[in-house]
């Protein structure tokens, strides 16, 4: 998204690495990393310090928000939600999925490819163009990233939105109004987030340690 504001830390830089030590002991062409948590469990920090890591090693990755494919206009969103309950409607099917995959393929192929971008100051939803000709790796985030296909590498941050309460309230981005209607999106955002920690790889605890999830 463009126009974002980044709060990196110590913490976010430490995770990084040992994600990074993760990728580079299984390399893979062309791959896609994805990383969910909850909204200010540091997706796009932590998304930004890998692909800033691997570009020291000349591998080129790109980031890819999946906040620029809701199906809903960020200007319109907060009253559709409303009008259609946000029990019934905030969750995984807000997204253009088709769109999100559409465009994880186009990377796979080297293509060039078009998609939107929200810009956080006006609120409007550009186009941007992006070509993968020369990217090596595309890292995913967002709340549901690690549920999309094709995915080579799940990183899930295991850090709830009661957790971040503070960063909520005086977080400097200011994307969203914090009242009811806010909290209420965040507790129905992690009844589904929450249920996705069991498709990771790499499980980023609430102290922003890395560990390694076994699948069974």
């Amino acid at each position: 998204m463009l126009e974002d504001v980044l709060l990196i830390t110590d913490k976010h830089r430490e995770a990084g690495k040992l994600i990074l030590d993760y990728i580079r002991r299984h390399p893979k062409e062309k791959m896609i990393v994805a990383i969910s948590g909850e909204s200010g469990s540091g997706k796009t920090e932590l998304a930004h310090v890998i692909a800033k890591g691997l570009r020291k090693n000349k591998i080129f990755a790109k980031p890819l928000h999946t906040d620029n494919f809701y199906n809903t206009h960020p200007l319109l969103r907060r009253e559709w939600r409303i009008k259609n309950g946000i029990q019934n409607v905030v969750g995984y099917n807000e997204y253009q999925w088709d769109a999100i995959e559409a465009v994880l393929q186009a990377f796979k192929n080297g293509e060039v490819v078009q998609m939107p971008c929200v810009d956080l100051v006006t609120e409007q939803v550009d186009q941007l163009t992006t070509d993968f000709k020369n990217i090596d790796m595309l890292i995913l985030d967002g709340l549901y990233a690690i549920k999309a296909k094709d995915i080579d590498v799940r990183v899930f941050i295991d850090l709830t939105y009661l957790q971040t309460k503070e960063k909520h309230t005086t977080d400097s981005r200011g994307k969203e109004v914090m009242d009811e209607v806010r909290w209420e999106i965040l507790g129905r955002e992690h009844d589904q987030v929450s249920e996705l920690k069991k498709l990771a790889d790499l499980i980023v605890t609430a102290d922003y340690d890395v560990v390694e999830q076994k699948k069974q």
